[in-house]
């Protein structure tokens, strides 16, 4: 199968997409609040144990849980009300996430153990939602649109989240982590609520719907099927895997790194995280111009070397200035190859099979991720995150040499 399309129509402004951006406005609301849980959970992990393995082992958990999600997910989407969905997950999430402060107020001396119970379970609502929202993508806005609509909704969540990791900083050190995580729940609930707005097509049932009914495993494996045969995806899923495993918890180390190797308050930790989030910013508003310009195959290669770059360069760092830097060049090539990624899948699925390919690629994804997670957050508290850093960067460069000699490198403008 080609990646290449013909010229692009000339593009509609997406501002007069009610639907789009009632859609965006629900996201920027969420993302803006797991800022806040992006740096509150592990430093209540922190706080409450002092050590980053059990931050990490956590991650680890939550990043099961959301593989195994995307095991059923696909089919649900593919098979029920992709708003009702969206709803049901944030609400899902929200009751979750509000139970961990009540459970951090209430306690004398609260537990770990509801963590790995309640994290784990937001997780796979979370992948839920997220196959849900690729989906209702292609329901809002037009083919020749994909790339530059998923950069702005990039752009415009990557901007609430510029300033949830400082805000959550001060939070943190105002009312504690928990207190953090508490405004996260709220953020769901008011996503929730304009999510409510939302009015998508209905989507018409087709032939390769009926037969494709041969219960959930089989019909997991169709998206999974799809993604083998594509001479682009193929490669592609095997290659961002292995990227998934090697910077899934590469945020846990460098919190870490700033807390206990470079003896960070909070608040410089948020500023730092910040950085990293004005990067996604930066990333996602030239996206579609580079792809444009240059390709997908060349944006691809080209995000995963830089990354490896700026990851073996974190284990040089001795200021705070230099590893926020460093984060918002990596979070920048993040967002540029996750958006050319996803709009690249968008654009050759068919529709029918949308929401499986979906979460098969999600689960083939991050299947590894929780275990690199687990094991480079042990490797940074038994060695240090400088060997942490340097190990996980020389793996992205091998990655990225690797998809020189696949289908990956010759993918088309388009």
């Amino acid at each position: 199968m080609t990646v290449t399309t013909g010229a692009p129509a000339a593009p509609a402004s997406l501002w007069r997409n009610r639907g789009f951006n009632a859609f965006w406005s629900a996201q920027i609301l969420s993302v803006l609040g797991d800022s806040f849980s992006q740096l509150a959970v592990p430093l209540l992990v922190l706080d409450a144990t002092g050590s980053i393995a059990t931050a990490g082992l956590l991650t680890g958990v939550s990043g099961t849980a959301a593989v195994v999600a995307g095991l059923l997910a696909g089919v649900v989407v593919d098979r029920f009300d992709r708003r009702a969905l969206l709803i049901g997950a944030d609400v899902a999430r929200m009751l979750l996430f509000a139970a961990v402060p009540l459970v951090w107020w209430l306690a004398p001396a609260p537990p770990i153990w509801p963590l790995f119970v309640l994290l784990p379970l937001a997780a796979a609502a979370g992948m839920l939602f997220q196959v849900a929202a690729v989906t209702a993508m292609r329901g809002l806005v037009p083919g020749p649109e994909l790339t530059r609509a998923n950069g702005r909704l990039y752009a415009g969540t990557a901007l609430a989240s510029v300033g949830g990791p400082a805000l959550a900083g001060l939070l943190s050190g105002w009312l504690g982590p928990a207190g953090a995580i508490a405004v996260d729940a709220a953020s769901f609930g008011l996503s929730a609520a304009l999510l409510v707005l939302v009015r998508l097509p209905g989507r018409a049932a087709s032939s390769a719907d009926e037969g494709d009914r041969t219960g959930p495993l089989a019909e997991f494996l169709a998206g999974a099927r799809f993604l083998l045969r594509h001479s682009v995806l193929r490669p592609l899923t095997a290659l961002l895997t292995v990227f998934t495993l090697l910077t899934y918890g590469m945020d846990d180390v460098v919190i870490y790194h700033l807390k206990h190797g470079l003896g960070q308050p909070d608040g410089m930790v948020g500023l730092v995280l910040t950085a990293g989030a004005a990067g996604t910013v930066t990333g996602s508003l030239v996206v579609a111009r580079l792809r444009r310009r240059f390709g997908f195959g060349a944006c691809l290669v080209g995000t995963v070397a830089v990354t490896g770059v700026a990851v073996e360069a974190l284990a040089l760092t001795g200021r705070p200035v230099e590893v926020a830097a460093l984060m918002l060049v990596y979070f920048g090539c993040l967002s540029i190859g996750g958006i050319c990624s996803l709009s690249l899948r968008q654009e050759v699925t068919p529709e029918h099979l949308l929401g499986r390919v979906t979460a098969a690629f999600w689960t083939i994804h991050f299947s590894l991720g929780g275990v690199g997670a687990a094991v480079f957050t042990w490797l940074a508290q038994h060695h240090g995150a400088p060997l942490t850093f340097a190990l996980a960067g020389g793996g992205c460069l091998v990655v990225a040499l690797a998809a020189l000699f696949t289908a990956v490198r010759r993918a088309g403008p388009a």
